[in-house]
C-alpha cells in the first residue's frame, strides 16, 4: 500500500514553540501536500524481472481521497485499459473485451498488471489517515535526509491490504522517502524507496519510486513521473464509469 505521489514544504510553528507534530499530523500534512486539491500527470512504469523488462506509460487524474482514474497509454496491447476509484468503489474497463468490471475488496491485494504494485497501491482504495492508527516509533536517515519513522496499524474492521506499514517521512520537506509493508503475520512483503527529488508541477517531490518484493530476488518495479500538474479544476463527473470508456 502504497501512495503513488509524494512531496512537501515546511510546517511552520511559532518560533517560541519547539514541538514535534503528532504522527497523524505528519502523515496528513504529507498526504495533503502530495496530492494537492487535484492532480494530473503522466508516468512510466518499468517492471523488471530476471529474464525480461517491460514498460508501460500511463495517464492519471486524482481529486482528493475519493476520486482517481488511471489509463494505460502504451504498449498497444494494453492501451485504453482504465482503472477508476469513485469513493469506495473500484472499477476496471478493458477495451478489448468491451467490459467494465467492479473489483471486490479481495482483489485489492493482487498484483496490478503483473507489476510489484497492488491494485490498492494504484487507486488508493484504503486511506492511511482514516484506516490506520499512526505512531512515531523512531528517527532515521534516508537518502541523507533526517526522517520520522512512523508505524501504521489497521483500525479494527478496516478493509485494508496490510497488517502493518512503516513509513519514513522527511522532517524538512515532508517527503515520503521509504515505505515497508507487512502482512498479517508480521512478515515483510515489500519495500518502496522514493528518490530523484526535484521540482515538478511547482512542488519539490521524489519523481521516482522503486518497489522491491521481499521474497522475489531480481524483481522490482520502478515508477517515474514524467509530468504532473496540480490544482486544476476537475469535475466529480469526470470520474465515472461512462468516462472510462470515452477517454482518448
Amino acid at each position: 500500500m502504497i501512495k503513488l505521489f509524494p512531496f512537501f514544504a515546511v510546517v511552520f510553528f511559532p518560533s517560541f514553540v519547539l514541538q514535534t507534530p503528532t504522527a497523524t499530523e505528519i502523515i496528513k500534512t504529507s498526504e495533503e501536500r502530495m496530492r494537492g486539491k487535484t492532480l494530473q500527470g503522466n508516468m512510466l512504469i518499468k517492471t523488471i524481472r530476471p529474464t525480461y523488462t517491460r514498460e508501460m506509460e500511463m495517464k492519471l487524474w486524482a481529486k482528493g481521497d475519493d476520486y482517481s482514474l488511471v489509463q494505460v497509454l502504451s504498449p498497444a496491447k494494453e492501451k485504453g485499459i482504465t482503472y477508476l476509484k469513485r469513493k469506495k468503489e473500484v472499477w476496471n474497463w478493458i477495451p478489448s473485451l468491451e467490459r467494465t468490471i467492479k473489483l471486490p475488496p479481495s482483489m485489492m491485494a493482487q498484483s496490478w498488471m503483473g507489476t510489484d504494485f497492488t491494485n490498492d497501491d494504484l487507486v488508493k482504495e484504503s486511506s492511511i489517515t482514516n484506516d490506520y492508527d499512526q505512531t512515531i516509533v523512531g528517527n532515521d536517515n534516508v537518502l541523507g535526509r533526517e526522517c520520522w519513522k512512523l508505524q501504521l496499524i489497521p483500525k479494527p474492521n478496516a478493509a485494508v491490504v496490510w497488517g502493518k506499514v512503516l513509513i519514513w517521512i522527511d522532517k524538512k520537506d515532508y517527503l515520503q522517502l521509504k515505505t515497508q509493508s507487512y502482512d498479517e503475520d508480521g512478515e515483510l512483503v515489500n519495500t518502496m524507496i522514493s528518490s530523484e527529488i526535484k521540482m515538478m508541477g511547482g512542488r519539490l517531490m521524489p519523481t521516482q519510486m522503486e518497489m522491491t518484493p521481499a521474497d522475489k530476488p531480481g524483481n522490482k518495479t520502478i515508477i517515474t513521473y514524467k509530468s504532473l500538474t496540480f490544482d486544476q479544476p476537475i469535475s466529480d463527473d469526470f470520474f465515472s464509469t461512462q468516462n472510462m470508456k470515452a477517454l482518448k
